[in-house]
Order: structure tokens, then sequence, then C-alpha cells
């Protein structure tokens, strides 16, 4: 090789050595970003805090224009649910029944798709617990007899007639759940 060619082939590398340098410097250096524009924040999607707690507010807010109680008295009714306890039967044949046991009242409702009946507990005993009513399950004339067993009231049998009480209807039911 001769010089000539040497020198070339160095002022080649050095320029080429110089080029890659700038590139790197400017790649380094820091750009300006562009200026946010409404646009922008419009289309962003903004971080929002998320929470196990509800987005009810804390805040307890007493308005001091409330009505006074003399205004709403005949309006409120309160009821207290003690001692009532809601379970639902399946029986046999197939009838679905959701009493609602009234303890300290000693009563029943039952529920059912042939209509709804109140029944007053008879007897003393809680097994088996007797209820009965004076009307047939759908409101007309009649009678209906509740007798539920064991203590946790898992099993009962619904004893039903209408006008006619020599035709009566039997059903077997357990609890359901």
């Amino acid at each position: 090789m001769n010089l000539a060619s040497l020198k070339k082939i160095r002022s080649s590398v050095v320029t080429a050595g110089l080029l890659a340098s700038m590139i790197s410097i400017s790649a380094c250096q820091q750009q300006p970003e562009p200026e946010a524009s409404l646009e922008n924040d419009i289309n962003a999607e903004q971080p929002v805090p998320m929470s196990a707690d509800p987005a009810e507010p804390n805040d307890i807010v007493v308005a001091a224009d409330d009505a006074p109680e003399s205004e709403v008295a005949d309006d409120t009714i309160a009821s207290v649910n003690t001692g009532v306890t809601q379970m639902v039967y399946l029986c046999s044949p197939e009838l679905k029944v959701q009493a609602t046991y009234k303890d300290e009242e000693n009563s029943v409702v039952l529920v059912t798709n042939k209509g709804t009946v109140s029944l007053e507990q008879t007897n003393e005993g809680s097994n088996p617990e007797v209820f009965e009513g004076a009307t047939a399950m759908d409101g007309t004339q009649g009678f209906v007899q509740w007798r539920v067993a064991h203590t946790e009231r898992e099993t009962g049998v619904i004893r039903t007639a209408g006008a006619d009480a020599s035709k009566v209807e039997t059903y077997q039911c357990n609890k359901s759940g």
C-alpha cells in the first residue's frame, strides 16, 4: 500500500468516527417537549385513583330546613324486625313456600303461588309447631294448617281446603338451602 491510499483510508475512518460521535451526542441531548394543547388533554387518558371503598361520601349533611315532626308524623312508619325469621320450603306435590315466622307474635305468613295467608300458632309446643288460619290459601272460605317440625323448622306439612272441607290438599315440605 502506498502512503496516499493510507491517508485516504485514515481520513475516511476519522470522518466516520466524527459522524458517529456527533450522532450519539445529539441523541443524548434533551429535546424540548411540544407544548400541551387542549386537544391533547381531552384525548389523553387521565389517571383515576382506585379504591376498594365505596364511592359514597363520608360526610353527613343535616339539612336545617327539614319539615317538623308534626308534618311528617302521618307519613312515617317505623318497624323493628326482631324475632322475624324467613325460610323457603320446597313441597311435594310441587309448591314453593316462603314462610316468615314472627316468633314474638306466635304467627307465620305463608306466601305461595296459590296465595298468601297469615296463620296463628295454636299450640304451646315447639315440636311440632302448629299454625292455623280460617281462610284458604287464595283468601276464600276454607282453612290452612301449617305444621313445622324440628328445632330448626326443617320440615313442614300444609293442609288446606276451600269451602268443601272434605277435599283437603296435603303438601310435604322440606327447607330449601
